[in-house]
């Protein structure tokens, strides 16, 4: 999830398309930063590339468009979006209908979506990936199989893990939430990672799971999200600023709470799997006949990269 601020004098501008060492691409817009990586013939990456970058052309303008209604919850009945990114953001978090959340939580996923959407049927593709700001959209051809880094910590954004997914799994989709993430947390949660058929619907199930990783401590601060951000989609919300000491007790009991939370969207059907740390915790919750967590290269603590703890649910 990111945010869009359209008060801002720098929401529009000309788009930067700029190439990257090894082959890759930099899309930027406003809020939208996009970084591309393709693997195939290279006829085919050029054309990848240049159909993702027309596409990109004018995206922002259409969300800001719509950005009234993106910021409120689905009604009933939900309103009709015009563009192809609101709509897949609304559908994304159609599927929470029981909890507060708009399709704003969705938004750097969808975008991530709609990006590969464009060079799905490209032959000579073998794999390519969308990373915006960590919530990633993927396709690969058969028998290929791509590598998604992994962060247990967003503060210092460091990659100490990585899980390799094959074309087989119904993955497309990879997103990153917690409390000092891009977007606003009312959790306590360092990094939740959702693994869904989606990026839109990842990105939405990470930003509710690491909500749900919580406890009530006064070690915990919180302020309105609005006092943050005065477009915030949280309005006078609570949402967390920072995470005093914790004892392990507590850090375990919240753990639960989000375990618990991303164990009933496996089981119904809206992430394939979910990874979650908070403060040298990490929990996985996957089903056992998938087993993604086979492919795990364990996280490492950021500070002093002594191994975690680590329990499979």
């Amino acid at each position: 999830m990111l945010a869009v601020d359209s008060s801002s004098n720098d929401v529009f501008g000309a788009a930067q398309v700029l190439p990257l060492q090894g082959g890759r691409l930099h899309l930027n817009e406003g809020p939208i930063d996009l970084i591309i990586g393709a693997e195939g013939e290279p006829a085919a990456v050029s054309t990848a590339y240049q159909r993702i970058a027309r596409r990109f052309e004018g995206l922002l303008g259409e969300l800001v468009a719509e950005l009234p209604h993106l910021r409120q919850q689905l009604g009933t009945p939900a309103h009709r979006f015009q563009g192809r990114v609101a709509s897949l953001m609304a559908n994304a978090v159609s599927k929470h209908a029981d909890d507060f959340v708009t399709p704003m939580a969705a938004v750097a996923g969808a975008v991530a979506d709609e990006m590969i959407a464009q060079v799905n049927d490209l032959t000579g593709l073998r794999k390519i990936y969308v990373n915006d700001g960590g919530d990633i959209a993927f396709h690969q051809s058969p028998n290929e199989t791509i590598s998604i880094g992994l962060v247990s910590v967003l503060q210092t954004a460091t990659v100490d893990g990585s899980i390799r997914i094959p074309a087989a799994a119904p993955i497309r989709g990879v997103a990153t939430s917690g409390m000092d993430g891009r977007s606003l947390s009312f959790g306590i949660a360092d990094a939740v990672t959702a693994l869904a058929r989606s990026a839109a619907e990842a990105d939405v199930a990470a930003t509710l799971i690491a909500n749900a990783v919580d406890i009530d401590d006064p070690a915990i601060e919180r302020i309105p999200a609005n006092e943050l951000d005065p477009d915030s989609d949280l309005g006078g919300r609570l949402v967390t600023v920072s995470r005093g000491p914790l004892s392990e007790t507590g850090i375990r009991q919240a753990l639960e709470c989000g375990t618990a939370r991303a164990t009933q969207m496996m089981n119904d059907g809206k992430i394939e799997a979910a990874l979650l740390a908070c403060d040298g915790q990490i929990r996985i919750v996957e089903d056992p006949k998938r087993q993604i967590s086979e492919t795990l290269i364990p996280y490492e603590d950021a500070d002093n990269r002594r191994p975690q703890r680590r329990t499979k649910l």
